[in-house]
């Protein structure tokens, strides 16, 4: 039986009466029903919009979906003896979800009109998703148009705004006869030949856009709110636009608001200086990442000198050398100076990572000794004959790894 689709002649509709036509209890047994109803309001997902969601008899109706003009209705629902065929129900629809998709719809209409008509771009792709929407445009109708710059997505999001602003009309046109709907100023070709219906924003004389489509819009253009770029890409030979309408579009606003105004208060700024004041204080951390590192040079320099009397003076083939102040990175550069020539194992010992770098002349081999020993105290690392580390979770383990190999060596 052919559902009475009651979005294609109000799409306001909040709440109504049915009468269930087909149950099914689908195979998942997760308690949900596929029902058919002689007439509802729930839009079916389709034409890049999501589907409405709501109730049916208090049960929660969470999918909706269309085949062969035959609406299908996912219910969950703990008593299936309340939902059977031939027994009238109460629907409702969740209005939020409807007016958002609403909005974004049709804020996709106008910045696509917008942008066929300013640069002969064709809208060849649409996705409504969770954070933004896209629409890729092909620019395939104006040859003197090669690329879409980010002026020109602010050009094109200024003039969508104003058809909000002006509350352009939404109307929607029916067509049983393909001739009849060509006759409409269509911004892209019709892909079927019956039941079309023509979203028109705008005047027909004047739209700003007119295009086939299926899904629900508000009945102005104002009701949109706004719309918002948030950036152009290429893609695939197109441009892809990023973007937000409707209260998405207000929300996203005002959380960077928000974070500007949080990030103004924390540099004692105000939003405008902000961005000279981000610059000035890079300036200065770059500054002291620059005296940092020469510090850091001379610190090493200083304690491989401390080590260079200690090679000297204690004959032992293993020496450890704490660095309670340096990283295992730091603790690396440090030893590259005794890598492949010296003829004792050199333990450089990071305090605050609890990790050795191994350096010797190739003998003994580094790498070997930490693939060796280093799992015995839950370690691990790797490395070559001149070089290696070794990685422990605590002190403890680190210390006992120096402690095994000395004795190794001894």
């Amino acid at each position: 039986m052919k559902t009475t689709k009651l979005y294609q002649t109000d799409t306001y509709i909040k709440s109504w009466d049915a009468v269930i036509t087909s149950v099914k209890k689908n195979e998942k047994d997760d308690g949900s029903l596929t029902i058919t109803l002689d007439r509802t309001a729930f839009f079916p997902e389709g034409g890049g919009q999501s589907c409405d969601t709501g109730y049916m008899n208090g049960a929660r109706v969470i999918d909706v979906q269309e085949s062969a003009d035959e609406i299908y209705h996912t219910v969950l629902c703990s008593d299936p003896a309340t939902l059977s065929a031939g027994s009238p129900v109460k629907c409702s629809l969740d209005w939020d979800r409807r007016f958002d998709n609403m909005q974004r719809h049709c804020g996709e209409h106008i910045l696509s009109g917008v942008f066929y008509d300013l640069f002969g771009g064709v809208n060849r792709g649409f996705h409504m998703g969770h954070d933004y929407m896209t629409i890729d445009i092909s620019l395939e109708e104006d040859p003197d148009t090669t690329v879409i710059t980010a002026e020109d997505a602010l050009r094109a999001e200024l003039k969508a705004n104003e058809v909000i602003w002006f509350d352009a009309p939404v109307t929607v046109l029916r067509f049983d006869d393909r001739s009849d709907a060509e006759k409409m100023p269509l911004r892209k070709a019709l892909a079927f030949d019956e039941d079309i219906s023509i979203v028109c924003v705008g005047s027909v004389e004047n739209a700003a856009d007119c295009v086939a489509c299926c899904g629900t819009h508000p009945s102005s253009a104002g009701q949109v709110g706004l719309i918002k770029i948030y950036k152009v890409e290429k893609y695939k030979g197109m441009f892809r636009i990023y973007f937000e309408a409707g209260r998405r579009a207000l929300a996203d606003y005002d959380a960077k608001h928000t974070l500007l105004t949080d990030m103004s208060d924390r540099y004692s700024s105000s939003v405008q200086d902000l961005p000279e004041k981000l610059t000035a204080q890079e300036n200065r951390l770059a500054s002291v990442k620059d005296e940092l590192f020469h510090l850091k040079k001379a610190f090493i320099a200083g304690e491989q000198a401390k080590l260079d009397s200690i090679i000297e003076s204690d004959p032992s083939a293993v020496i450890v050398y704490p660095l309670p102040d340096l990283s295992m990175d730091d603790a690396f550069d440090m030893g590259k100076k005794y890598m492949g020539d010296t003829d004792r194992l050199i333990m450089l010992y990071s305090e605050k990572d609890t990790s050795y770098v191994l350096v010797s002349g190739g003998d003994p081999d580094c790498g070997s000794l930490v693939k060796e020993y280093a799992s015995f105290y839950n370690g691990k690392g790797g490395g070559s004959k001149v070089s290696a580390r070794a990685i422990f979770s605590d002190d403890t383990d680190a210390r006992l790894f120096a402690e095994l190999i000395e004795k190794h060596l001894r």
